[in-house]
């Protein structure tokens, strides 16, 4: 492909992002992408990416090889007898890194939130983050960090995390966005690693398996 066309492509993608984090995912049609897009091609999405399954499979993973690549040199970098908050902080951050890199307006977070809604959609995103050899490290050096609370709780919280983490993110995002506050990502990170620490770490005041599906990342 050209440059012309990767231009056009990355063009499609930006716009599909943004228009998908606003409105939701079904609310959007592939001519309204394109027109947001600049191009009087109504059929450009199908064009260049043959379905709007396949625009949002590689709208989802995108930037993931950014991400794991920094969760890897995190992971590296930790002891072998690393805190929870510091396995935790290997999970988050290049998140959150890549969040802040992000030109204002930025529309990441209230995209991937869009998508947990999306069931096939997330799947996908889910299974090339778990496919992560540092996430799967991660996830078992963590959940081995937290004492003694069962798997099946793991899972439940690990679950209920995942959505906060999210959630909060895609809040702060619209509120930089909307000059309510000043970039401050950092703060954020260590704020839900914090958060996180504590949930996972809780005590357990009593057994059962509410919510006990396994869940092997937290993020994208």
């Amino acid at each position: 492909m050209g440059q012309h066309g990767e231009k056009a492509r990355g063009a499609l993608l930006d716009a599909a992002e943004e228009l998908f984090a606003v409105n939701g995912i079904d609310a959007v049609s592939n001519r309204r992408i394109a027109e947001h897009a600049g191009t009087a091609n109504h059929s450009a999405v199908a064009y260049h990416f043959g379905s709007r399954d396949e625009l949002l499979r590689i709208l989802s993973t995108r930037h993931l090889q950014e991400t794991n690549r920094r969760r890897t040199e995190l992971l590296r970098s930790l002891p072998a007898d690393a805190a929870l908050p510091d396995l935790l902080a290997a999970m988050i951050l290049p998140w959150v890194e890549h969040l802040a890199s992000l030109p204002v307006p930025s529309w990441r977070a209230r995209f991937v939130s869009q998508i947990r809604n999306v069931p096939s959609v997330h799947a996908v995103s889910t299974d090339a983050a778990a496919a992560s050899p540092a996430m799967e490290e991660l996830v078992r050096r963590t959940h081995a960090a937290a004492g003694n609370v069962t798997p099946s709780v793991l899972y439940g919280r690990s679950s209920i995390l995942g959505g906060m983490v999210l959630s909060v993110c895609a809040d702060y995002e619209a509120r930089v966005q909307d000059g309510v506050e000043e970039p401050n990502w950092t703060g954020v990170g260590y704020f839900l690693i914090d958060a996180c620490a504590g949930m996972l770490a809780a005590p357990v005041t009593h057994p059962g398996d509410f919510l006990a599906q396994p869940s092997s990342v937290y993020l994208l």
